[in-house]
């Protein structure tokens, strides 16, 4: 006989009380993962994966109530078990990894110590031993100097530093089953499989049990051993990895593999079949932005300086170059990538060319004028603000909560346009219209927009002034691939019609590969190769770029 799951859902079904009436997240859904084996459950923001999680380690929010069904975890009936016994089992015998790194840590307190927490509190570690049980943690997730890094805040660690610190919290205890939910989302590819590599090893060597939630399909192929689908709250398919990949049976799962961008894929080999093809790019015109030895320093100042400054003794600062002497072209009509890791320097050098920051050194030319002399205060109110537009990386932080989807699309006509009254609101639906927002949805609030919807609010108010030049900082890393897949197909209609440039900041090469006629690849605050995507991304010069493209999953072909 083989041997009982670790943990067994049968028939799970999930309500949420709304003031609309009861909604079903989740209906009858059936799951099963076996000791040291990997699960992934895939699908798009709001299928019920998460919600199906949250389920399972009953940390669903008061408006959340499990409906029906079972979830059985080594053997006891979890659905049953007392509060006070779930919460010792939660981060002893079942922890998460969350999305946000940030959110998942206390940034008032060190991340030593909130280690410490955890261990104490499952009965893990002593006041004596805590201290040394928690560097000892910090250490087997591979974080340089952990003695260090025991006093750091969350706030002096990079993003991917943070989720080693989430993954250190959720592996503290040695549970039996880890689930991670989302945990590379914003990650650059290569500290994506630095986590998703630690994450496996550290697993396989504890024998434990993975549970990862994920829309990235590449991640499911690389990592896991059986894929479960999930749409619109139900289990649509359930296989193994190299099958489900290879002969995937269900419709949405089919749709889902066609969404997912990989090499020698175009931008319309995403979208459902039949759709029309795009007229041909005009050639790109003369330079229209042009980056000539662009220098951008910080002050920075070390632990000891802090402290320094704290007691009130001058505190000596260290220059730290973020953008070391670049230089580059956007031409008129053309898309160009501007690719790297987290602390690379692209979105530095994005603000400097939005005129956001002031440069140290270097120049700025924008159709032939010296923008970057000019400081970020007095572009501001100039004329050619409005001829340079930026789309920001999360739809969510970059509207306002209190304004309306028309609100939000015509603020920059009416600080920087001349259109009033019912010609303002005439050019806001053309607007929507323009980007394939339906005009029901512009009198509501960003809470009650989907993230695809969010995203066309924030394309709708870049072009809202006929820019020359728009800037994507990492337009569709939080979506869907399916959202993803229509936002980038929106763009590239966009650039054609309308004759406009992108300067498009991604770490997802992929991406790049899609809507950009040129790339180029920075490390460090330096440019480390450029030239046509093709050439680049097919047979690159720089070793770095070698280890970028390497270090992106793929579904298999």
């Amino acid at each position: 006989m083989s041997a009982p799951p670790l943990l067994d859902v049968r028939e799970l079904t999930v309500e949420f009380a709304t003031r609309r009436g009861t909604v079903r997240a989740v209906e009858r859904v059936d799951l099963s993962i076996a000791k040291g084996e990997t699960l992934a459950v895939v699908g798009e923001s709001g299928s019920g994966k998460s919600v199906t999680s949250y389920a399972v380690i009953r940390i669903l929010d008061r408006a959340g109530r499990i409906a029906g069904g079972s979830v059985t975890f080594s053997g006891m009936a979890l659905q049953s078990l007392p509060e006070t016994e779930m919460r010792d089992l939660r981060g002893r015998e079942i922890s998460m990894i969350f999305q946000n790194p940030r959110a998942a840590l206390n940034p008032i307190r060190q991340v030593g110590r909130q280690i410490e927490d955890v261990l104490l509190q499952h009965g893990q570690a002593t006041r004596t031993d805590a201290k040394a049980r928690a560097i000892a943690v910090l250490d087997a997730v591979r974080i340089a100097h952990p003695q260090e890094r025991y006093h750091a805040y969350p706030f002096q660690l990079s993003g991917g530093m943070c989720q080693r610190i989430v993954i250190a919290l959720a592996l503290a205890c040695r549970p039996q089953l880890l689930i991670a939910d989302e945990p590379t989302t914003g990650l650059d590819v290569t500290t994506q499989k630095s986590v998703m590599e630690l994450v496996t090893d550290l697993t396989r060597e504890r024998g434990m049990s993975t549970l990862l939630i994920t829309h990235d399909l590449g991640l499911a192929a690389a990592y896991c051993d059986r894929v479960v689908v999930m749409e619109k709250g139900r289990v649509v398919e359930t296989a193994g990895s190299a099958e489900i990949f290879r002969a995937p049976s269900h419709p949405y799962t089919r749709r889902l593999m066609r969404a997912t961008p990989r090499p020698g894929a175009g931008l319309r080999d995403l979208l459902p079949e039949g759709a029309a093809p795009f007229p041909a790019a005009p050639a790109a015109g003369a330079p229209l932005l042009k980056v000539e030895g662009l220098v951008k320093e910080y002050r920075r100042e070390g632990r000891a300086g802090l402290l320094a400054r704290l007691a009130g003794r001058a505190a000596s600062e260290e220059p730290f170059r973020a953008v070391d002497g670049i230089g580059f072209e956007v031409r008129r009509g053309e898309s160009v990538g501007l690719v790297g890791e987290s602390g690379c320097g692209k979105s530095t050098t994005s603000m400097l060319v939005m005129r956001l920051l002031d440069p140290t050194a270097g120049r700025i030319t924008f159709d032939g004028r010296d923008i970057g002399a000019m400081p970020a205060r007095r572009f501001a109110a100039s004329p050619l603000r409005r001829r340079i537009q930026m789309v920001f990386q999360d739809p969510t932080d970059s509207l306002n909560p209190r304004h309306s989807a028309a609100r939000a699309i015509s603020d920059p006509i009416r600080r920087l346009g001349t259109l009033r009254g019912a010609a303002l609101a005439a050019r806001v639906e053309e607007l929507a219209t323009l980007v394939g927002l339906p005009l029901p949805l512009l009198d509501r609030f960003p809470h009650q927009l989907s993230g695809g919807q969010k995203a066309r609010v924030g394309i709708a108010r870049a072009i809202a002034l006929d820019p020359d030049l728009v800037v994507l900082d990492e337009p569709t890393a939080a979506l869907d691939v399916s959202v993803q897949a229509v936002v980038l197909n929106l763009l590239h209609e966009l650039k054609l019609r309308l004759g406009m440039s992108y300067l498009f900041v991604s770490h997802d090469l992929n991406v790049v590969r899609l809507l950009c006629d040129r790339v180029i690849v920075m490390r460090a605050g330096r440019i480390v190769e450029e030239g046509p995507v093709e050439t680049v991304l097919e047979n690159p010069a720089a070793d770095y770029t070698r280890e970028l493209l390497a270090a992106i999953p793929h579904p298999p072909a």
